[in-house]
C-alpha cells in the first residue's frame, strides 16, 4: 500500500466538529513531530516505544484497539514497519494512513550496500519524492511533552531477542525496498513533514487548523535554526569514523560528515572475520579514529574491537532510545548525534 499524498488526496471524512482526531504514530521521532503539531490540542499515541523492534512487532490487544479507533496513523513506511500498513487496513479501514516516506518533498536516499563506504560517497544524491519538485535549500532560508496516554500498560510481546531490539534495525534488510528508511535524520525532512502533518490534521479537525499550522511553523523554524547550528558546529570536525550499522546517511548527507563504514554490513548482523579484517584495513588506510556503538545493542563487541584497533568510542542513538518521548525528543535526538560525533572525533 503506497499512496503519494498531495493536497488533493488528503481530504477525508472529518470527525465531529468538537472532536480532536485520534492519532497513532509508529516510532518516537515521528511521534515527536506529530506531538509538536498537536501541542495544546491533543496527544498522539506512540505505538512502538524507543528501543523496541517494530519489524516483527506483536500488538497487544490495547494497542490494536488504539489503531482500530484511529482517525489518522502516521508511520515511516513499509521499509521500517512492513506489517503496519496491512494492520491499519484491517483494523481501521476508514483511517487516514500516512507514510512519511511518501510525503511530497521528502528527501530520500537509496540503501548503501555492504559496510564499506567510499570516502566521498553520498550514498546516492538526495532526491525529492515527487519528480520535478524543487530542491530543498541546504542552508539559510528555510521556509518559515508528555508521553501519549495509554502507555502504562505497554508490555511488548515476549520472544524478542534483546540484541535485535533496535527500532527498525533487527534482521530486516532494507535493501529489499531500495529506500533507506532513516529519513527522519535529515532535519529538512522533519520540517517538510511538520507542515504536511499540520495540513492533514487541519483537514481532519478544521476547528483547530490554526493551532496545528502555527505549531508546525514554530517547530519548523526552530528546527531550521537547529539545522544551521549543527552544520556550523560540524563544519571543521574530522571525518574518520565507523558506525555500528548504516543508519546515519541522511544525517551524513545533510551535514557533509561521512562515515567510512559500518561494523555490521546489514542490520544487527554480527560481523565475521572477513568483515573485521576489512575494517582493520580501512582504519589504517583512511585514518579512522572513532567507532560508534548504539544504545540498543550490546556494546562489548564495539569496545573489544575499538581497543584492538586503538579507536576512540562513542554512542549514536538514531531512534531516541534513551530519550523521553514527546515534542522535545526530535531536537534532542539530532543534537545528541551531533554532540556524540564532535566529542569522539575531536578527542574531547
Amino acid at each position: 500500500m503506497r499512496t503519494v499524498l498531495t493536497a488533493s488526496l488528503i481530504a477525508f471524512a472529518a470527525p465531529a466538529a468538537a472532536d480532536v482526531p485520534n492519532v497513532v504514530t509508529d516510532i518516537a521521532p515521528v511521534h515527536s513531530l506529530v506531538a509538536s503539531v498537536m501541542e495544546g490540542v491533543g496527544e498522539p499515541y506512540l505505538l512502538i516505544e524507543p528501543g523496541v523492534s517494530p519489524h516483527h512487532y506483536a500488538l497487544k490487544p490495547s494497542e490494536a484497539r488504539k489503531i482500530s479507533n484511529a482517525d489518522v496513523v502516521f508511520w515511516i513506511g513499509e521499509e521500517d514497519t512492513p506489517w503496519l500498513g496491512e494492520t491499519v487496513e484491517t483494523l481501521a479501514p476508514d483511517a487516514m494512513s500516512v507514510e512519511m516516506l511518501d510525503l511530497e518533498g521528502s528527501i530520500l536516499l537509496p540503501v548503501r550496500e555492504g559496510g564499506n563506504f567510499a570516502p566521498h560517497d553520498h550514498g546516492g544524491e538526495g532526491h525529492d519524492h515527487v519528480d520535478g519538485h524543487d530542491e530543498h535549500d541546504h542552508v539559510d532560508g528555510h521556509d518559515d511533552h508528555d508521553h501519549a496516554d495509554g502507555h502504562g500498560d505497554h508490555d511488548h510481546a515476549d520472544g524478542h531477542d534483546d540484541h535485535a531490539q533496535a527500532a527498525g534495525h533487527d534482521d530486516h534488510d532494507h535493501a529489499a525496498h531500495g529506500t533507506d528508511p532513516h529519513a527522519w535524520l535529515d532535519p529538512r525532512n522533519a520540517q517538510t513533514w511538520l507542515r504536511a502533518i499540520a495540513e492533514i490534521l487541519a483537514e481532519a479537525d478544521p476547528e483547530n487548523a490554526v493551532a496545528y499550522r502555527a505549531n508546525a511553523e514554530r517547530t519548523a523554524e526552530e528546527l531550521g535554526t537547529l539545522d544551521v547550528t549543527i552544520a556550523v558546529r560540524l563544519k571543521d570536525t574530522p571525518r574518520g569514523f565507523i558506525t555500528f550499522h548504516d543508519a546515519y546517511q541522511y544525517f551524513e548527507n545533510r551535514f557533509d560528515i561521512r562515515a567510512r563504514g559500518a561494523l555490521s554490513a546489514s542490520d544487527a548482523v554480527e560481523p565475521g572475520p572477513a568483515r573485521v579484517a576489512a575494517l582493520r584495513e580501512m582504519v589504517q588506510r583512511e585514518g579512522v579514529s572513532c567507532l560508534f556503538a548504539e544504545p540498543q545493542f550490546n556494546p562489548r563487541q564495539v569496545a573489544t574491537l575499538a581497543e584492538d584497533l586503538n579507536l576512540r568510542t562513542g554512542t549514536l542513538d538514531p531512534i531516541g532510545a534513551q530519550l523521553e518521548p514527546g515534542p522535545a525528543l526530535y531536537g534532542r535526538l539530532v543534537t545528541g548525534i551531533a554532540d556524540a560525533l564532535m566529542v569522539c572525533l575531536n578527542g574531547e
